[in-house]
């Protein structure tokens, strides 16, 4: 289950992560997130809502719920069509990725379009552990995208990583199912769906 959680945690998986700043570029371009301060201000907001309520979700799948209802429950808890379609977007690469290298029936009980967070519980199997890379990914990624847009120090963006509490969150995560709402998020992505120009993430 470790090395799993690894694997799934690593921005070298081919799962289509890379692809998504979790609004990270929208901000940027917005001059919300401008430099390590501010950086640190959304992946703290961004943990605390948006990677609480994935890693909940991540920890539920982990224990075997109902995968179709937790599916309808994380998509009425998702208001922002944008949002919705990063996850499943996320979850459909990571799907196709560890069918090659995890084969098995619960995978195979998934749908075709599940949400990241489902994926990663099916595939860990162990809700802390699933819980923890679920809120990890919610700000390596956007952690990751602030480096290439905004020539950040990634000494200095990692260390930020690091000092969040993600081991805090994903415990939280485990004892509750998260009914958080992330409004700043959910506008922030439907803007970044609607820009024109070149972009460099997907959400």
């Amino acid at each position: 289950m470790m090395l799993t959680a690894l694997i799934l945690a690593d921005s070298r998986f081919p799962g289509g992560g890379h692809v998504h700043s979790g609004g990270l570029e929208e901000a940027a371009a917005r001059k919300l997130v401008t430099d390590e301060p501010s950086l640190e201000s959304f992946l703290h907001g961004r943990l605390a809502t948006a990677g609480l309520l994935a890693a909940g979700f991540a920890a539920a799948a982990a224990r075997g719920e109902d995968l179709a209802v937790l599916d309808l429950e994380l998509d009425a808890r998702t208001p922002s069509p944008a949002q919705r379609e990063a996850s499943r977007a996320q979850g459909r690469g990571m799907l196709r990725a560890a069918r090659r290298a995890w084969p098995s029936a619960r995978l195979d009980a998934l749908s075709r379009n599940p949400h990241q967070p489902l994926v990663i519980g099916v595939l860990i199997g162990e809700p802390y552990e699933a819980a923890l890379t679920c809120a990890y990914l919610a700000v390596s990624g956007p952690a990751s995208a602030a480096v290439r847009l905004l020539g950040l120090d990634p000494f200095g963006v990692n260390a930020i990583v690091a000092s969040l509490g993600v081991e805090e969150v994903a415990a939280r995560a485990c004892k509750e199912l998260p009914a958080l709402g992330s409004p700043a998020l959910d506008l922030l992505a439907e803007a970044h769906v609607r820009r024109e120009g070149v972009r460099l993430f997907g959400s």
